[in-house]
């Protein structure tokens, strides 16, 4: 744990990691803390968002009607560059799994499943927005991936912390599918990066990658969860990537993704999307295979699938 930078060490940290700073008006006492009475900190960590839109670095400063800004402690466009939209607490992470924040909090790795929501997040971890419409077809940028790299770097390299220290939303917020690359390789950048001085050249690959589905893993699901107790989970992310994807092409109500469970309805949807590739009988029973699950997830953009 750690007390969070001031606006200034903010800009100072940052801008040594090799960033180039843009200042949203006001950002400097721009945060939620007066407003919820509850201080901003410790911190223990960064999380990384993408915004499923484009253009939005307003909404992330001024919030919605239902979510009042700062939406994140930093906005980081397409082409607009990172701009600071706020310092103290803001509305990015909303309430989470006690269990993943534990294991950031003592640097663990693997990440816990994400399977409650019981914990704020807001009042311990750091949240950068990435311009990007988060449909898996949407490209992030070589040098927007490469400044996202940098932002948790530079807030990692401030407190001490290792890559470990690093999530994503999808991997603290049951439900939650961003950022739409994975989680893992971005980690990995980011323990080059620090293994490199501040400023230096950046130790970072051109492009991000997708997400992985394990395609065994997500057979398990499928064949555990349908009779299991209500909330079981076996496989949160590759199931939850699943669900998205049948959201995204129309064979699953978005009401029954996101909770990580493989139930009898998902079970039901993949087996629409098998008949629609033209399988039959026990080869359209709702039980994910290696071709089925690749032409979703390269359908839809969302995911890659390893066997």
């Amino acid at each position: 744990m750690a007390t969070p930078l001031s606006a200034t060490s903010l800009l100072t940290v940052l801008r040594a990691e090799g960033l180039t700073i843009h200042e949203h008006a006001g950002w400097k006492t721009h945060n939620r803390d007066s407003a919820t009475g509850k201080t901003f900190g410790p911190v223990i960590g960064v999380l990384i968002h993408h915004t499923a839109g484009h253009g939005d670095k307003e909404i992330c400063y001024n919030g919605r009607s239902d979510l009042p800004g700062p939406l994140c402690h930093s906005w980081l466009g397409k082409t607009e560059g990172l701009w600071m939209i706020g310092s103290g607490r803001a509305n990015h992470a909303g309430l989470v799994d006690l269990d993943v924040l534990n294991a950031l909090r003592a640097e663990k790795s693997p990440l816990p499943h994400d399977d409650q929501a019981n914990a704020d997040g807001n009042d311990v971890l750091y949240g950068l927005e990435i311009e990007n419409l988060g449909n898996g077809k949407d490209p992030y940028p070589t040098d927007q991936y490469r400044q996202a790299v940098l932002w948790a770097t530079a807030l990692c390299r401030a407190h001490g912390w290792p890559e470990r220290s690093v999530a994503g939303h999808k991997e603290v917020q049951p439900g939650k599918i961003d950022p739409s690359f994975d989680m893992d390789d971005f980690r990995a950048d980011v323990k080059k990066q620090l293994a490199t001085k501040p400023g230096g050249s950046p130790a970072t690959p051109t492009t991000p990658s997708k997400p992985r589905v394990d395609l065994s893993q997500l057979i398990a699901a499928a064949k555990a969860d349908p009779s299991a107790k209500q909330g079981h989970v076996t496989y949160m992310t590759g199931t939850n990537l699943t669900e998205a994807a049948l959201v995204k092409l129309g064979y699953l109500a978005k009401t029954y993704a996101g909770d990580g469970s493989f139930g009898s309805t998902t079970v039901a949807a993949y087996a629409k999307w098998q008949r629609h590739l033209g399988y039959t009988g026990d080869d359209a029973n709702g039980i994910p295979g290696k071709t089925s699950l690749g032409k979703l997830g390269s359908q839809t953009g969302l995911f890659t699938v390893v066997a």
